[in-house]
Parts: structure tokens; C-alpha cells; sequence
């Protein structure tokens, strides 16, 4: 049932969420966790009932799935499903109000990027006895978990809060390629055609977007070409400041936009060193020059798929995304989709040669226990979480059962690692045949290691549609090792101070936006960076910077074993 409620009564309820939060320690069950008494030993799966609020997609029917029915027969539970969209904030409302409202469920199973729990999230809910801690259920129920988390230092620690409790579950979602997402891809079948090398340095990358722009490399006798784009969620600057200065920023991530770093230690921004200017100053030269499409920094995917997928000739020469497929439709019909190969990281003028390094994995917690659960209920729920940490469990929860989507790989298949043995493979779906219903997919997605993942049997021929995960695997290692790891500001295991976190938010997205508005308007040229750099920097100071990288830095002490 939707969920539609008037904005005076969205006020009332959360004028009343403390008061709410605060009784709601009192009703259902409750762990021993806090006390440190083991909890009861139960043999076997005793019947029961488990409320579950999850997102949905259109085409799931989480009661009907086939991951559901086997999940409720292997573990004797029966799922009461509470469910939402994957559009992220009606999503996101929606579990707000079921916790100010009091009337939540036992067990809350998230998607990252539709919507999950922060770290601040946690502990405040922690602290109002709404959520209970993991670590005991882990220790006595959940030995598949305590062994990813104990083999996975970095998931441990950010699980962990600084109390060294558990209070719910993140995914761990170790994607090779979606950790640098700074890179360009550029048309291969171009160059080859004006005589040209993929570029190397930044002045090279010039002279390759000239002739792009000046000499009918797409061969229709029209000045149409476009020799690079991007869009406003795939940003083109990390890639082409990390020819300049080491910008930790990923093209389409917002892990870290306000530019953090560390150096010796000390938590500090890049957005107002010289290195930063610089590289603002070589973007803004390639766009006064008409090498960059104007609406770059201002148009959606969408936009940007068109310019990628015009009818006629192809007129996109390169695009800073995280994987071809944003821009260009596989198994395109004349196969433009096989022009495209990614171009390693630039070297500057000064000898920078970096990349981005992205966390994959977000912070917070997507599988969270409430105090409605009673202790059968917990153990229950986290027998089931530890089987979908066991391969079978992910395979069947994220791609269904055996037959339907996936299958046993056979002769000749080769593993996206190669020197792995491949595991499993998945089924392609015919177009246009009825969605599956038959597994969880991202929702199951926890102990999504490299290894698993690099596992699956994938298509060896990189440019066909079967290959496709390959040719990320493959091109992502041309940018592997380009990042700083000395200056990588590891957010993902800083749990900020509740007390703080509203302060923290609020510098932080003013002076995220600042950095952004400021470099667009210096690369379109709307400000000069000769004369109102001074003046940029200086804002920066007046928006609060200097207590924004002091929060940042007390957060970051406090981090264990760094």
C-alpha cells in the first residue's frame, strides 16, 4: 500500500518520531547483545513470522519469488513483506515514517543505492533502542559471516561503530571496475582512420580532439562530430584533473565530492591548491576551443545517450563514463558499440599521472534488526542472511534458481578472472520475455567478493554482448594502481558524530556545490582564473572550510588501526 500523507502531517509525525523511537524499545522482543549474555541456544528453525520492509521492483513479486519460497522453506519463516519503489526518495520517505511512526517491521532489507541506513542512522537509532545489534547472532548463528568479516578487514571496520557493535549489516560489493571510475572512452575506429595513436599526455588528448573536430573522422562530409561530452552524473573533471593534481572524486560516484584527501594524516581539500587551478585552466583552453560539447556539465544520461546513439553517422568521438553502455546501446545495429576502448590515464605537464579510487561498497547498513524482532525471530532472520553468504545463497538470491537464471558452466567456458575456475553462469534473458521473478538480485547482494565475482563464466570476445563484463575487467586494469593510496581519505570506515552529523551535512553540501558551480563557471569562462581565483578560495573560507576539515579530522582519529 502507498504511502501519501499531506506535508502538515508529515510534520506532525516527525515532531513525534523522538517520542515514538523512545517507546519503541519497550514492545517486542530485544536482544542480550548490550548485556554480553549469550543468547539461548535454539536447535533447529522453529515456525516464524518475519515483517520485512524491502524494495520492489516492478517486475518482482517478492511474495511469489522463487528465492522467497525457498528462503520460507529452508528456514521455516514466513515473510510478511512490507514493500516500496526503487525510486530512491519516495523510498527513503517511506522507511522514515515507518520508524517515526512506531509501527515498524522486524527487519528492514535494503538496496545501497536505492536507499539504506547511514552510519549516523545507526547510532542514533541505537542509542532510542530501535535497532539491535548483530554481533552475538553473528557469533552463535552466523559462521558464513563471521568468516567474511574476520577474512575482511576493510568490511569489518566498516560495519563496525566505534562501540564495537554490529548494529546492522552493509553490503560488501567488491566491483574491479566500479572502483575507478574515472575513465575516458574513446573511438578507436576514428583514430585509426585519421592516423592516430590513443593519446597519452594532455596535449596529445588536444591534438586528437582537434582532429576529431576538424577533420570528418565519422567521413559524412559534415563539421557534426562531437569529440567529447559527459553529462551532469558522469562528470568529465576527475578524469582530466588527474593530470594535475591527485582528485580522489569518481566520474559518476558521490563518495567523495567535496575533493577530500589526507596527507600526512591531516584531512584536507584539493579544490583550492594551484594543481587544482591548473587543471581547471586545461579544461577551460579544450572547451574555449569548441573540443568539448557544451552541454557537457549541464545535460542528463539521456542527453548523452543521444548524442552516442544518433541515427546516421556516428558523431560522439569520446565520453568520460564509467562504462560504454551510458552512452551507447551493445549490440548496436551498424556496431558502433565496438568503436569504443578506454584511454589510460593522461600524464600532465608536470608529470601527474593519477586516477581515482573509489570505495565500492557504501557505508552504512542495508540488512537492520529492529526491537520488534523477538529473539526467534533474530536468529531466524540471521540464519537466512548467512546463508545468502554462502555462493549458493548469493547465486540463487541474486540470479534465481538453477535453470532459470543461471546454470553450471560448461566446456570451454571461462571464468572473468582466468585464472579462476569459473563457478556459475548466468542465462541471458530473451527481449521481451516476462521478467523471471525467481531471484532477489541486489538484494541478496552481500558477500559479493572479487572472487566470487570474478568467477562467473563470462564471453571471452569483448565486444560482443556476452563479453561486455570482460571488456570492463579488462580496460579497468589500464587504471589500476594510478590512484594515490597515501592520500585516499577512507570515509567508509569514519562514523561521524551524531551530535555533529547535521552540521557535518550541511558544510558539506554547501561547499560541494561551491567547488562545482565554481569550476563549471571557471571552465566555461563565466569567471577568470587569473583574476577571481583569490576571491573563489576565499569563499571557500567565509563557507566554513576550516570547520568542515575539523570535524572530518576528529571523525578520522578516532578510526582504529588506520
Amino acid at each position: 500500500m502507498s504511502v501519501k500523507l499531506s506535508r502538515r502531517r508529515r510534520a506532525a509525525i516527525a515532531g513525534t518520531a523522538l517520542l515514538a523511537l523512545a517507546l519503541a524499545a519497550c514492545s517486542g522482543g530485544s536482544s542480550n547483545d548490550s548485556s554480553g549474555k549469550p543468547l539461548p541456544t535454539i536447535s533447529g528453525n522453529p515456525a516464524v513470522t518475519l515483517s520485512v520492509f524491502a524494495p520492489q521492483s516492478a517486475d518482482w513479486n517478492l511474495a511469489t519469488n522463487d528465492f522467497t519460497k525457498l528462503i520460507q522453506q529452508k528456514f521455516n519463516i514466513t515473510i510478511k513483506w512490507q514493500t516500496t519503489t526503487f525510486d530512491g526518495g519516495p523510498a527513503k520517505e517511506k522507511r522514515q515514517i515507518s520508524l517515526a511512526s512506531g509501527d515498524y517491521p522486524d527487519l528492514y532489507l535494503l538496496i545501497p543505492w536505492v536507499d539504506q541506513f547511514t552510519q549516523v542512522d545507526l547510532l542514533k537509532l541505537s542509542q532510542q533502542g530501535v535497532v539491535v545489534p548483530l554481533n552475538q547472532l553473528i557469533d552463535q548463528y552466523a559462521p558464513n559471516i563471521k568468516k567474511a568479516l574476520d577474512s575482511t578487514p576493510e568490511w569489518k571496520a566498516m560495519a563496525t561503530a566505534p562501540d564495537g557493535k554490529i548494529y546492522g549489516m552493509p553490503q560488501w560489493v567488491d566491483c574491479f571496475h566500479c572502483s575507478y571510475q574515472d575513465k575516458l572512452w574513446m573511438n578507436s575506429a576514428w583514430l585509426k582512420k585519421l592516423g592516430l595513436q590513443q593519446p597519452k599526455t594532455t596535449e596529445d588528448m588536444r591534438k586528437v580532439l582537434e582532429a576529431f573536430k576538424t577533420q570528418d573522422p565519422n567521413g559524412n562530409g559534415k563539421a557534426d562530430e562531437i569529440p567529447l561530452s559527459a553529462s551532469v552524473g558522469n562528470s568529465l573533471i576527475p578524469y582530466f584533473m588527474n593530470a594535475f593534481i591527485y582528485d580522489p572524486q569518481g566520474t559518476s560516484s558521490g563518495n567523495n565530492d567535496s575533493t577530500l584527501v589526507l596527507k600526512d594524516g591531516k584531512v584536507d581539500l584539493q579544490a583550492n591548491k594551484d594543481g587544482w587551478r591548473e587543471g581547471l585552466r586545461y579544461i577551460n583552453s579544450l572547451y574555449k576551443e569548441g573540443l568539448i560539447d557544451k552541454g557537457a556539465f549541464t545535460q542528463n544520461g539521456d542527453a548523452l545517450s543521444q548524442q552516442g546513439n544518433r541515427a546516421g553517422s556516428v558523431v560522439l568521438g569520446s565520453a568520460t563514463v564509467l562504462h560504454p553502455g551510458q552512452f551507447v546501446n551493445t549490440g548496436s545495429a551498424d556496431g558502433r558499440d565496438k568503436q569504443y576502448d578506454a584511454v589510460p590515464p593522461l600524464t600532465g605537464p608536470s608529470g601527474a599521472n593519477y586516477t581515482g579510487y573509489n570505495f565500492p561498497s557504501v557505508p552504512g547498513a542495508t540488512f537492520v534488526l529492529t526491537s520488534k524482532a523477538t529473539q526467534e525471530q533474530q536468529i531466524q532472520a540471521i540464519k537466512m542472511l548467512d546463508y545468502i553468504f554462502t555462493d549458493p545463497g548469493q547465486i540463487n538470491g541474486q540470479f534465481g534458481m538453477e535453470g532459470k537464471g543461471w546454470t553450471q558452466p560448461g566446456a570451454g567456458d571461462v571464468a572473468l578472472d582466468k585464472a579462476l575456475k569459473p563457478s556459475f553462469k548466468q542465462i541471458p534473458q530473451k527481449p521481451g520475455s516476462k521478467p523471471l521473478n525467481s531471484g532477489w538480485g541486489a538484494l541478496a547482494q552481500y558477500n559479493n567478493t572479487a572472487h566470487f565475482r570474478n568467477s562467473e563464466a563470462i564471453g571471452t570476445d569483448i565486444y560482443s554482448q556476452a563479453g561486455y563484463e570482460r571488456k570492463l575487467f579488462e580496460a579497468t586494469k589500464l587504471y589500476a594502481g594510478h590512484e594515490d593510496k597515501a592520500q585516499i581519505y577512507p570515509f567508509w570506515k569514519v562514523w561521524p558524530d551524531p551530535a555533529q552529523a547535521a552540521e557535518l551535512a550541511t558544510l558539506q553540501t554547501n561547499i560541494q556545490n561551491y567547488v562545482q558551480q565554481n569550476a563549471l563557471q571557471f571552465i566555461t569562462g563565466s569567471k577568470n582564473l587569473d583574476t577571481d581565483w583569490d576571491a573563489y578560495v576565499k569563499g571557500l573560507d567565509s563557507l566554513g572550510l576550516k570547520r568542515y576539515l575539523e570535524i572530518q579530522q576528529a571523525a578520522y582519529d578516532k578510526v582504529p588501526n588506520k
